[in-house]
C-alpha cells in the first residue's frame, strides 16, 4: 500500500533534486527522494552490522588547511588504521582514505569524530 506524505524543501534542495532526475533519467522527484531514502537506509543498515571485530574503509575530504586537525583525530584511532591514503586534490582539497580493522566500536568512533568535524566536506565509511 503507498502512503502519501508531505514534505517540506527549500528552493536550493528542490533544483538540486530536478538536476539528479535530469542527470540519473529519473523520472520524477518522488522517484529520487525514494531512491535517495533507500541509499540512506542501505547504509545505515550497514552499519548496523557493524559489531565484534571489523573490517571498513573511511573516505572523507578536507580543505588542506584544516589538516592538523583530521591528524589528531587519526592519532586517537592509530590502533585501527591498518592502511592509510592521503592525496592532494586540486582547489586545496584533501582526499583522505583508511583501511580499518578492530573493534566496531572504536571504528565507529573514529567515524562520527571525523564526521562532527565541522571541516569535513565529505565523509563514507564502506562497511563490506
Amino acid at each position: 500500500m503507498v502512503k502519501i506524505i508531505s514534505v517540506s524543501l527549500n528552493e536550493k534542495l528542490l533544483e538540486e533534486i530536478d538536476a539528479a532526475k535530469r542527470f540519473l533519467g529519473f523520472s520524477g522527484r518522488s522517484e529520487v527522494i525514494r531512491a535517495g531514502i533507500g541509499l540512506l537506509l542501505d547504509d545505515l543498515r550497514a552499519k548496523e552490522k557493524l559489531r565484534g571485530h571489523a573490517e571498513c574503509v573511511l573516505v572523507f575530504v578536507h580543505e588542506k588547511k584544516f589538516e592538523d586537525s583530521f591528524t589528531r583525530v587519526k592519532h586517537k584511532y592509530e590502533g585501527i588504521i591498518n592502511t592509510q591514503v592521503h592525496s592532494n586534490f586540486c582547489n586545496d582539497k584533501c582526499l583522505q582514505l583508511c583501511v580499518l580493522h578492530g573493534p566496531a566500536e572504536k571504528i565507529n568512533g573514529f567515524f562520527v569524530d571525523i564526521r562532527k568535524n565541522k571541516r569535513t566536506e565529505y565523509a563514507k565509511l564502506v562497511v563490506p
